[in-house]
This record gives structure tokens, sequence and C-alpha cells, in this order.
């Protein structure tokens, strides 16, 4: 299966940011917890090189939590401010402010010695297509003040949002890269959401999802399924068919429909806490 997906609006996007970056003083992006590295637009460094950066670890919830530790160890290895959320539950958004506040310390600090007092802190929220940033803009404002979609691609435009006396937020249209190098980050991108499903074979893609989790999880499938053993996907497939009770006409197993209630068990958490990717240099 060959993973491409970059609609027009996002080649907009990019150059709205690239005109908008000079406003702000950060950049906060958010990555899925389950997929860290492959959620990651490798534009946004190249773009945000001279500003000060958050990551939030959106959806921490549903990856494996000594995975996240170990990825906000790694992020912050690298220079970066992190912090683990879930934006739906609004779990982990209290700390948000004061990351921000010593992100921009020095910017702040600046700002007081010029006389300059009480400026917000202006920041750009940047991520990959459902990654959530609607969601956490509207939890972290405590209202509903962006659109949000449990689809990739509701945002379609900038939009300048005020939360408080501290900090204003520019919202943004989540772009990915025109082409994946990797065709494993595609294949991650597509496991979570990120890319239509209306343009990929579900069925493809349910069974190279069994494949990796036959390896990694086995004991998650076998608790939600009854998968027992190490097996051929298609097998594992159809057992979920069976388990579910997927059936066609005369009995036929409806392979298809295992594999859509597979992908959605996954990306809802339903099979367990997992994680896609380890840090660098982890093993």
């Amino acid at each position: 299966m060959h993973f491409q997906w970059y609609p027009g609006h996002m080649t907009k996007a990019r150059r709205m940011m690239q005109e908008n970056i000079k406003l702000v003083d950060l950049i906060i992006e958010l990555v899925d917890a389950r997929i860290p590295l492959s959620s990651r637009n490798p534009d946004i460094d190249e773009l945000g090189k001279h500003k000060a950066r958050v990551i939030l670890l959106n959806k921490a919830d549903l990856a494996d939590p000594r995975q996240n530790d170990a990825w906000g160890d790694y992020f912050k290895k690298k220079g970066f401010f992190a912090v683990k959320i879930d934006s739906r539950n609004r779990s982990g958004m209290k700390a948000i402010q004061n990351v921000i506040a010593q992100a921009c310390k020095e910017k702040i600090e600046r700002d007081r010695k010029r006389g300059i007092l009480n400026r917000p802190v202006r920041a750009m929220v940047v991520g990959i297509p459902n990654v959530g940033k609607s969601t956490f803009i509207n939890s972290f404002a405590g209202k509903a003040c962006a659109k949000t979609g449990n689809k990739p691609g509701v945002t379609k435009g900038a939009q300048w949002i005020r939360l408080n006396k501290q900090v204003e937020l520019l919202d943004t249209p989540g772009i990915l890269w025109p082409k994946f190098e990797d065709q494993q980050v595609g294949l991650k991108l597509a496991l979570i959401g990120s890319i239509k499903d209306e343009l990929l074979n579900t069925r493809e893609l349910a069974l190279e999802l069994l494949k990796i989790l036959g390896e990694s999880a086995p004991g998650a499938l076998k608790e939600r399924y009854g998968i027992q053993g190490q097996k051929e996907s298609y097998v594992m497939l159809e057992e979920i068919a069976e388990n579910r009770r997927c059936l066609l006409k005369g009995n036929e197993l409806d392979v298809d429909k295992a594999a859509a209630i597979f992908l959605d068990d996954f990306r809802s958490g339903r099979i367990g806490k997992i994680t896609l990717e380890i840090p660098p240099g982890e093993g």
C-alpha cells in the first residue's frame, strides 16, 4: 500500500505559517503520543528554528505510560519543553501555562527590562491533521473557540485566539509534508487516522496492524478477541470476524467489517494502551 495525501490547502497553510512565524514568540507542537516521531512534520523544525518550542504528547491516555515518559525525556534532551496531555479529558492541561512561561522566560525578561509589562505570549499551535489541535485549544481555553472534528482537515484557515492575559494562540490548519520518504511513516499515520480512510484500503491497513501487534502486543489481542499465539495476519483477522460475529449471507466471514472494527478499537484505545514506536536508541 502506498501512502500519500497532500490536499491543496496544506500548501497554502505552509505559506501562512511562514508569513506568521515572525509574529509569534513560541511554537506549541502537538504530536500523537502513540507515534511521537512519525506524527511530527520535519518542516516545522526548519520553520521554527529560532523560536521557543513546546511539544505536547497528545492522546497520552491511548499510549503506553512507560513510553510516554521515555518520549518526554527524549524531547527534553533535544531542547524542547515536553508535556503529556489528554486534551479530550483536559488531563495535563494545568501544567501548560507554567511550561509556556518557562519556555518564554527570556522573552518575558526582555519585555520587563524594556518596561513592557503584561504583554501576552503569542504562540502558534501546529501539528499534523487529526492530532487534536482544535480539541487542545478548546480545552486549554475552557470554551469552544476553535472548530473540532474527528476527521483530518477540519481547520482550513489560521485564527488568533485570546486565551487569557498571558497567552494568545494562533491556530493553524494541520499540515503533512508533500512526500513520505519512509512509507512506514505513512503507514503509522494511516493507522492513527491522520490520512483519510476513504483514500486507504481498510483491510490491508488492518492486516499491517495485526502484524505489528501480533509481535508487540499479543496479550492485548488475546484479551480483546481471544486470539491465541502468533498467526498469519489474515487468520487473525478471520478470528476477529468470528469473535465479533461479522457475517455475510451464508455465514461467510465479513473480514472487511472486522477490519473496520479492529482499526476503530485500536484508535479508541479499546485494545489497550499501545505505542507503535520507541525513542531512537532505546532498542
